[in-house]
């Protein structure tokens, strides 16, 4: 399905794997010029070189640290000159470690605020001026299921993220009328190296084996498996285009149905 998106400039934040990745290879494969960051210039590099043979007219690499909220600036500023202006801006980052809600530190909870809440807001008022000016713009927030039905283990994920889902909804109330739809993603179990962290975890504290956690989680989400990245970026292709323009302010699950909640 062709959606209409040449022409169009989006900034993906931790796309140099895993999720983040596969919504860039999405955008990429419609046309879209792609400034892409993370932390490493090199793999940044061959990710847009990839991303260029993908079929995205220009691709860039930016580093930067969501755990700088000065950065954020700098990578606005550095996307909109290398590609024009952004059009598109999807929020993704890494997540924080596992624990529960009565292990949770006052310090972790200031780290992360910067990195899950603070600096995607920061990076999203930057990018807004120009996207209300042209009358058209999507911010697509990489989440997790956490954000509708809390997960084990992660209660400093589903305590930040529960801030983004507030804000996710308020702005796209306050944008709808110019053109702008702000959306949330929020993945299941998928088959990335954050997985791979959180399975880690669960293992040294529970004395299980990876696989036997891995045949246990499966087992509990009806497609019966993990998803593959390559499931996650086409759905935000979709919303990224005007095939979607009447959507905004949701929580859409990517996740094989494991949420059971209506």
């Amino acid at each position: 399905m062709d959606l209409g998106l040449q022409g169009r400039r989006a900034l993906v934040m931790g796309a140099s794997k895993g999720l983040g990745r596969s919504i860039a290879d999405a955008l990429a494969a419609e046309g879209v010029a792609i400034a892409v960051s993370g932390r490493e210039q090199a793999s940044l590099d061959r990710v847009a070189a990839e991303l260029e043979s993908l079929g995205a007219p220009k691709a860039v690499g930016i580093p930067a640290d969501v755990a700088e909220g000065s950065q954020m600036d700098k990578l606005a500023d550095a996307a909109v000159a290398a590609l024009g202006g952004v059009d598109i801006l999807v929020l993704n980052h890494g997540g924080p470690p596992t624990c529960t809600a009565l292990e949770m530190k006052q310090e972790d909870l200031i780290t992360w605020f910067q990195r899950i809440v603070l600096s995607p807001i920061r990076i999203a008022n930057r990018l807004l001026p120009g996207m209300r000016e042209r009358k058209w713009g999507r911010i697509l927030t990489v989440g997790s299921t956490g954000m509708v039905q809390p997960l084990p283990g992660l209660a400093l994920s589903n305590t930040l993220r529960a801030s983004i889902v507030g804000w996710n909804k308020t702005l796209s109330a306050e944008l709808a009328g110019e053109g702008i739809t702000c959306n949330i993603l929020a993945p299941g179990a998928f088959a990335t190296d954050r997985t791979a962290e959180t399975l880690a975890a669960a293992a040294a504290k529970t004395g299980k084996s990876i696989e036997a956690l891995v045949a246990e989680r499966s087992a509990a989400i009806p497609i019966g498996r993990y998803g593959e990245p390559k499931e996650f970026g086409p759905m935000g292709a979709f919303l990224a285009s005007d095939r979607a323009a009447y959507t905004t302010g949701r929580i859409h699950i990517i996740d094989g149905g494991a949420v059971r909640c209506v």
